[in-house]
């Protein structure tokens, strides 16, 4: 396997359109890297671009030590894996696993090996007769995957190969993708607009939006620290709660949004003057970071929202409720248990520390306690 470096990799397509601009991202071996973004962010043109199937404008491309910018696809010891399978309907799954290695060149008995050795490792040993037709979905999305791994490259690549499948098979290939990483200790780069497949597949997520990568980290840094308002709202369901407004420190530091007053904590609001650039905020707050009470007061060490529920959907193991407070909508996220009814008054509660901080002219986020988040970042 082999590390790949990115170096400020720039696609302008002739009409004009950016589709990435200024990428630079280093992937170590046998890592795991999901790219995830919305539809147009650039993460698909991004790794056809690692595959040699579209040329970079500028910039350069390392697969190991080697700069590719040149080397055609075939030479670039890579396997892609398709949104759309791309088997051949007129041969077996046998055949379909076997036939690049026999463009290759390769020999028949060690074709022959690497067939059986993938058909063992992904479950598929009693299906190398059958053709593509009598496969289910999961099926095939496996022989599209062996027909990856009998090629032993350097730099496994995945383009939304889940996004054809249901729900249940989606979880599923999920699983079986962790386990074929873990397996192989293999170089991944996997692309997917799912925030699900993004958090539970990847080692390090890189988030696009608009041709430019927003943050890279782990999943759950990610989460817990996004690094502007895009990546606040794209990871995580339902979105973070966003609330833009002015903010006053007298008598106590508080925002005044849509209505409502949200207070805010006091040693964010001690400097907040000089990173907020004014007295314009916006503030995020997770929905299972609010938690109902029956009472109207908040306890202690507690902050408090008021509002009327206008809107509950039960998922069975969980409730997500909408409410809303002044002219705002609020959405949180309960237990089943002794749900409120629609239209009734609710006392939402939210500790200082999980509230998120951010520029509100650039979007960037706000440290609410450097020492804090700089802890954080050595851990």
């Amino acid at each position: 396997m082999a590390r790949v470096s990115l170096e400020h990799v720039r696609k302008v397509f002739d009409s004009g359109q950016v589709a990435v601009a200024d990428a630079s991202l280093e992937i170590a071996d046998g890592e795991l890297v999901v790219l995830v973004g919305p539809s147009g962010c650039g993460k698909s043109t991004l790794l056809r671009m690692v595959a040699g199937l579209e040329t970079i404008t500028s910039g350069a491309i390392r697969i190991g030590a080697e700069i590719v910018n040149d080397v055609p696809p075939k030479l670039r010891d890579i396997a892609m894996v398709f949104q759309s399978y791309a088997l051949y309907p007129h041969m077996t799954v046998a055949e379909n696993l076997a036939f690049g290695l026999k463009l290759r060149g390769v020999s028949s008995g060690m074709i022959k090996e690497r067939v059986n050795r993938a058909a063992a490792f992904l479950g598929l040993e009693k299906l190398l007769d059958r053709r593509p037709r009598q496969l289910s979905g999961g099926q095939r999305q496996r022989v599209a995957l062996g027909r990856a791994l009998v090629r032993q490259p350097q730099v496994f690549l995945l383009d939304e190969p889940l996004s054809n499948l249901d729900a249940r098979l989606r979880l599923t290939m999920r699983t079986e993708i962790a386990r074929l990483h873990r397996r192989l200790k293999a170089t991944m780069i996997y692309v997917t607009h799912d925030q699900v497949e993004a958090m539970t597949l990847g080692q390090r997520i890189v988030v696009l939006n608009a041709g430019e990568i927003q943050q890279v980290d782990t999943p759950m840094r990610i989460y817990e620290r996004p690094a502007n308002l895009f990546v606040s709202t794209f990871l995580g369901s339902p979105a973070m709660n966003l609330f833009r407004g002015g903010w006053t420190s007298d008598p106590q530091p508080r925002l005044m949004a849509n209505g409502l007053a949200l207070d805010l904590a006091p040693e964010f609001a001690r400097r907040a003057g000089s990173l907020a650039g004014g007295r314009e905020l916006v503030v995020g707050l997770r929905p299972e970071h609010l938690q109902a009470r029956t009472g109207a007061s908040a306890a202690d060490g507690q902050f408090s929202l008021q509002g009327v529920v206008e809107v509950i959907e039960q998922l069975g193991n969980e409730a997500i409720v909408t409410s809303r407070c002044g002219s705002q909508e609020v959405v949180s996220r309960m237990a089943p248990q002794g749900l409120p009814e629609p239209g009734s008054s609710l006392t939402l509660t939210y500790s200082p520390a999980s509230l998120h901080y951010f520029r509100a002219d650039t979007g960037e986020r706000i440290a609410s306690d450097d020492r804090a988040e700089k802890e954080g970042d050595r851990k």
